[in-house]
């Protein structure tokens, strides 16, 4: 239930208490908010007769707030934020939902952004906002509806829908391996490049290929994406996930450094907040998502 209205102060009153408090003067907030100054400063008198609390002190030219104000405008700049997304989504898609959604940058341009066109046919009547994150969040305190979540099920606080395993793949420059690579300890000759969120992924390939590598040295990178163009450009051989290199192997922009596909320690998940999974565009999402992965299974299944 929404609290009395009597403690509700004015949209324009709380943007001049905001903007005073970041800015620190009545000019600099007219001038950002395109109002006079003696617009704001009644906005900051209105607020503080409908509060009945000071919350501006005055000394000379500079405005400060109180400490109390202090902690109130905090609360207020998170409100005004989620106003603002509201009214940006609303703008966005008029006519139905939308969802908010994180996603890893490689898996979600490589092996979602390219299906999104047949939801956008099939519901445009739903908006999909996107955003990249590399690490899983706190849905608490992130605008987010769901989330692309590579691990294990370890994330509290969600359900989740299994997408795929992930499957890597060892790959190079086609001129990068100047000698035979007759067995896998072979590599080490050469740069191996490393991913910050996966630093033990070498070690655990070796082990399934039946060697035992300890931390093995070479560049880092924060995102498979760059690390598939330094491995383009001939910098070192890198595990990547099957799904993003398959193009550029089949143009013959890079070759398999040795053997085949190994599927990694984790799988991709769509993930949602426990309990929020009766939203509509949350569902018609999933419900689409569900038979993707069932399609592409399917696929595979024939293919292999």
């Amino acid at each position: 239930m929404i609290s009395p209205r009597r403690f509700l102060p004015s949209i324009g009153s709380l943007r001049a208490l905001e903007a005073v408090e970041r800015l620190g003067s009545a000019s600099a907030a007219a001038q950002e908010l395109s109002v006079t100054q003696s617009a704001v400063s009644r906005q900051l008198k209105a607020i503080e007769d409908h509060l009945e609390v000071e919350l501006i002190v005055r000394e000379k030219q500079r405005l400060h707030l109180t400490p109390a104000a202090l902690d109130y405008v905090g609360q207020v700049r998170d409100i005004l934020g989620q106003l603002a997304r509201a009214s940006l989504k609303l703008k966005a898609s008029p006519t139905g939902g939308s969802l908010d959604l994180a996603i890893l940058p490689a898996f979600g341009m490589h092996w979602l952004a390219p299906r999104l066109s047949l939801f956008a046919r099939d519901h445009p009547e739903v908006t999909i906002n996107l955003s990249t994150r590399l690490q899983p969040f706190d849905f608490a305190s992130e605008p987010f509806d769901a989330a692309i979540h590579f691990g294990e099920r370890d994330w509290l606080g969600v359900d989740y829908l299994p997408i795929m395993p992930e499957q890597v793949v060892p790959v190079c420059a086609p001129d990068l391996l100047h000698g035979e690579v007759k067995e896998p300890t072979d590599l080490l000759r050469y740069p191996l490049l490393h991913l910050e969120t996966r630093p033990d992924a070498w070690e655990r390939w070796f082990s399934t290929q039946g060697s035992e590598v300890a931390r093995p040295a070479g560049m880092l990178f924060d995102q498979f994406s760059t690390m598939a163009q330094a491995v383009i450009y001939g910098l070192g051989v890198a595990l990547l996930p099957t799904y993003l290199v398959e193009g550029d192997l089949a143009r013959g922009k890079v070759r398999v450094a040795w053997g085949g596909r190994v599927e990694s320690v984790g799988s991709y998940y769509l993930v949602w907040p426990t309990g929020k999974a009766g939203r509509q565009p949350l569902g018609i999402f999933r419900d689409w998502l569900s038979g993707q992965v069932a399609a592409a299974t399917a696929a595979a299944q024939a293919a292999g």
